[in-house]
């Protein structure tokens, strides 16, 4: 079988570096693609790299920018011949670090960032790598033998996208970007699910983990999750992930989540 290629958006910090960390290191030994806006100031990243040399690559990637992203497909199109998995990863909580709490806070230049990065940035990406995400060997998610699949497409959601849970209010931008990248993923779930070839796309919530963007909030959590355990919980979840549940929402420890 050939060796797994896996695509993580957002690779400099967070959740993102762990699943490169935990990818590398895993039985697998999957070859991993890095992005990030700046690879050059990544220093856990290129330290990763020196540990990976043969094993990680590392490519610049703005979520915002779409010619950038365009390109840099084209580019990884030259040296991969497929993707079998993609995680977009890269967020944001708000410009300003902290989610609005009421009317009186939100402003049009906080809610189109906050959409540009956190919903806008993932589409393009699915725009773009999904042609080598259909030509996937399948090295990820669960194959059955009248079901198989060719990738798998990961959204890095969050519980407090889903409309129906939704019963504190608050957090406008935030709370509206990740509906809406569920919404893409579903839409993305049924594009990618017509024909021979196949794609998963489901959203996921890793939990409320210990990075910077829940960093304002760690006094009220009642169960912070490290970064290493919440990827190793999501990758569990990505690997029982079957055709049947693509354009679906779930949780760390598999709770479907409602849109």
């Amino acid at each position: 079988m050939a060796i797994p290629v896996a695509l993580i958006q957002g690779a400099s910090r967070g959740i993102g570096l762990q699943f490169c960390k935990t990818l590398l290191t895993g039985p697998k030994n999957n070859v991993v693609i890095a992005t990030c806006r700046n690879p050059s100031s990544a220093q856990n990243l290129q330290i990763l790299k020196d540990e990976h040399p043969k094993s990680l690559h590392i490519f610049p990637i703005d979520v915002t920018n779409e010619s950038q992203i365009q390109q840099t497909a084209s580019d990884i199109s030259l040296q991969f011949k497929n993707l079998d998995l993609l995680i977009n990863c890269a967020a944001i909580l708000h410009p300003s670090g902290k989610g609005e709490t009421s009317l009186r806070d939100v402003s049009s230049q906080g809610v189109l960032e906050t959409l540009s990065i956190n919903t806008v940035g993932p589409l393009l990406m699915a725009k773009y790598f999904s042609p080598l995400l259909l030509k996937g060997c399948g090295g990820f998610g669960k194959a059955t033998e009248n079901q198989q699949h060719k990738a798998v497409l990961v959204n890095m959601s969050a519980k407090v996208g889903s409309i129906t849970d939704n019963g504190l209010g608050g957090w406008y931008s935030y709370r509206m970007a990740k509906a809406a990248l569920n919404m893409a993923t579903k839409n993305l779930s049924i594009e990618l699910g017509r024909g021979k070839n196949k794609v998963i796309c489901v959203s996921l919530h890793p939990g409320t983990v210990d990075t910077d963007l829940s960093k304002p909030y760690h006094k009220n959590v009642p169960k912070l999750f490290t970064p290493e355990y919440s990827v190793d919980c999501l990758l569990k979840v990505i690997e029982s992930l079957e055709i049947d549940d693509s354009g679906k929402f779930f949780t760390y420890d598999r709770t479907q989540m409602q849109y």
